[in-house]
């Protein structure tokens, strides 16, 4: 791929109003509008279950909104971020700690992403000469470019001690609005997200608390309803068609005539993205 250094007069605007600006950015791909709204996602690199389910969960309902999604290659939500982006269609813009030559990316098991970032209208910046290889200091470095550029920054798990907490204390600096996912309190993933809370972040717990947050005005109920039944699959398509009076779980699952576990977990997964609810032994439309 192609890397080449973007002329000053080429530089996001954003970028030019944080303190210490970058010098010199290379760039491989090509740079979003700069009109569409720029949302950092970052966190832990060893991270749990439910930090990759939230962080997919919310960014999938991102889908069809003008975001951009901004993050730093690392392993972990980093990446879990950048992919689930694509596979909604958002674009997606990355800033890893290194140059951008195959040589210096870090980290290597990313490099197949590069094509992926680029194909679907993102891309990647670095500060650094092609061929610099990460360092201790440059992934801070890179950190305040990820704040510097986004409207806001959505933290997803960070432990007490963490390089994630750097681009959190960076964003509040630059004025830019801190999004925190509340985590558990026995989770030693979540005691530097808990603290980023105590000390005044604002807690996020699903896509429309991030979307007000951003300045979105959120769907009313019909139209997000609409829009949750245009991306079913055959199998849920089929439930709903089912639904247009409630039905107990048990006559429901004789009527989708598939093996008992899977109609049990295409019912779960509905319910999960509120397209059908279960009261007193019956199942309904939502």
């Amino acid at each position: 791929m192609e890397i080449k250094k973007l002329p000053k007069n080429k530089f996001p605007k954003a970028l030019l109003e944080i303190p210490q600006p970058p010098e010199n950015l290379w760039i491989i791909g090509e740079l979003p509008p700069e009109d569409l709204i720029y949302l950092c996602v970052v966190g832990s690199r060893k991270f749990t279950s439910y930090g990759r389910e939230i962080c997919e969960k919310i960014i999938s309902g991102l889908k069809g909104y003008p975001i951009v999604i901004v993050s730093g290659f690392a392993m972990g939500i980093d990446t879990i971020a950048h992919k689930k982006a694509m596979q909604v269609g958002l674009k997606t813009v990355v800033f890893p700690g290194s140059g951008l030559s195959d040589e210096a990316m870090y980290p290597k098991s990313n490099v197949r992403l590069i094509n992926e970032v680029v194909g679907k209208g993102g891309c990647l910046i670095s500060e650094f000469e092609p061929d610099f290889k990460a360092t201790q200091w440059s992934f801070p470095m890179r950190n305040r470019l990820m704040a510097g550029i986004s409207k806001a920054t959505l933290i997803i798990e960070a432990e007490e001690r963490s390089g994630t907490l750097i681009t959190a204390r960076l964003t509040t600096e630059y004025n830019r609005d801190l999004l925190v996912v509340p985590g558990s309190v026995f989770s030693s993933n979540s005691k530097g997200t808990n603290r980023l809370l105590h000390q005044g972040a604002t807690p996020v717990t699903c896509t429309e608390d991030v979307l007000e947050a951003l300045g979105f005005e959120l769907p009313k109920d019909e139209e997000k309803q609409k829009r949750l039944f245009e991306d079913l699959s055959p199998e849920e398509k089929k439930v709903a068609g089912m639904l247009r009076e409630p039905i107990a779980r048990d006559e429901l699952i004789r009527a989708i005539k598939l093996p008992i576990p899977t109609a049990n977990a295409i019912l779960s997964v509905m319910e999960i993205k509120g397209l059908i609810k279960e009261e007193l032994g019956e199942i309904r439309l939502a």
